[in-house]
């Protein structure tokens, strides 16, 4: 069979201020199907700069048995127009739609998409193998489909606990030398799944469940040599919600990096109460530059009600062990969350610039589907606005007993000026010669 995995041509807001596109999650699945000797051909319209259009074209040209697609919330309307393009060309092409969106909403996908003939929830690895394997859909865990008119919803599938079994992504079937920043040959990982948190606005344990699952760290080393000395990657970014949380299996990843003498530079994320001063010289020592915290507000009242499970203290000491290792902190922080006040709004703001890190990041509260606070949402009637394209964390679309949507917009705003526009953060871009690199990264998250 002939398959088309599609990344549909929607420009994230990452791309659209920084001009960076990451490996698309369908480099995941195409080894799975090589490996069962099917054609695979990867369609990454982000990084080809390709619309729907082209889409469009690509699937005509190449007439797949199959397609399948990859989306996120923001993403799903551009999803189901590739969806609709595959079934005009030919009705009887299979479309299988699978990423952060479809997993959590299923059987209304199916419901607003007729093209749509497969949902597939979660994990996509085993799921893609058995889809190309087996003919009858009633054996195959954790999908949605259509029969006879009616949807049918498989029971879930356990996550992959063994993510070493897993083969690498297919870069050889992507334009890698797309995956670039500032000129640099950039990539993306996960080396691992699963997070056992419990934040009311985060999703990622219903998609890859609560258990945290890692690579084991040859195995992180092994698919790091293979982007720098196969692909001439120079830069990584490590996409894991928390890569640090199994502080052993970091420091050993780190000094496997030493010890191969990797030349190359990432980063990484780490919840605040997962770092501490000696696991950040070792991040620093095997070349991490920048690590990413979700600080998300200033306030501990606040951080309770997003149930967050850190304290502010813990931000503090977190922040201060990263500066001190010479690395750089991005900070993100939630505005708008229901029940917060201006008032606490502005200790969030004053909070990111006391911590004076090196990027904030300042977001509004969206609660997606599948978490804690879009149920509260729609039992709450809080929603402005079901519009999917509108949950990019940048448009207000839930009403605040405080401010008004656009109130709260122009607050977003003032926060980014108020951190950035500092005369001491200033300063101290010039002095580093850092100032526009800090000043496109930052600002223009909003513009």
């Amino acid at each position: 069979m002939r398959w088309l995995l599609v990344e549909p041509p929607v420009q994230s807001d990452i791309q659209a201020s920084l001009g960076a596109v990451g490996i698309p999650s369908s480099a995941y699945l195409a080894p799975i199907l090589e490996r069962n000797n099917e054609e695979v051909r990867i369609e990454d319209a982000p990084a080809l700069d390709h619309n729907l259009e082209d889409v469009a074209d690509v699937i005509r040209d190449y007439d797949p048995d199959y397609v399948g697609i990859s989306a996120l919330t923001t993403d799903i309307e551009e999803a189901y127009r590739v969806a609709e393009a595959a079934k005009k060309s030919d009705q009887s092409r299979k479309v299988i739609l699978g990423g952060a969106h479809p997993t959590l909403r299923p059987k209304e996908t199916l419901e607003e998409c007729s093209s749509v003939d497969i949902v597939a929830r979660g994990e996509g690895e085993e799921i893609i193998d058995e889809i190309s394997r087996f003919e009858d859909l009633s054996r195959i865990k954790g999908i949605s489909y259509r029969e006879n008119g009616n949807i049918i919803e498989n029971q879930d599938r356990e996550p992959i606990m063994d993510l070493d079994s897993l083969p690498f992504p297919a870069y050889h079937l992507l334009p890698m030398e797309r995956y670039e920043f500032d000129g640099i040959r950039y990539a993306t990982m996960i080396t691992s799944r699963g997070c056992p948190f419990n934040c009311v606005f985060c999703a990622s344990s219903r998609i890859c469940g609560k258990k945290w699952r890692g690579k084991s760290p040859e195995r992180v080393l092994e698919q790091m040599k293979a982007l720098r000395y196969d692909y001439d990657v120079k830069e990584i970014e490590i996409l894991d919600d928390t890569f640090v949380l199994d502080k052993n299996r970091a420091t050993e990843i780190c000094d496997l990096m030493v010890e191969e003498g990797l030349d190359i530079t990432w980063s990484c994320s780490s919840r605040v109460d997962t770092m501490d001063s000696s696991l950040a010289e070792k991040l620093r020592e095997a070349g991490c530059h920048t690590v990413y915290m979700g600080i998300e507000s200033g306030v501990q009242e606040v951080l309770d009600r997003l149930k967050k499970g850190i304290t502010i203290e813990q931000a503090r000491d977190a922040v201060e062990a990263v500066k001190e290792a010479d690395m750089n902190v991005v900070g993100s922080f939630i505005l708008g969350v229901p029940g917060e006040t201006k008032k606490q709004m502005e200790k969030t703001i004053d909070f990111a610039k006391e911590l004076d890190i090196t990027l904030a990041q300042f977001t509004l509260f969206t609660p997606y589907p599948g978490t804690e606070s879009y149920v509260n949402a729609e039992e709450n009637d809080l929603f402005l606005t079901k519009d999917w394209s509108d949950f990019s964390t940048l448009d207000p679309i839930i009403k605040n007993d405080e401010m008004s949507a656009e109130e709260l917009k122009n607050f977003m705003r003032q926060a980014y000026i108020r951190f950035y526009l500092r005369p001491s953060y200033i300063w101290r871009a010039v002095k580093t010669g850092e100032l526009w690199s800090l000043l496109k990264k930052g600002i223009s998250w909003f513009i």
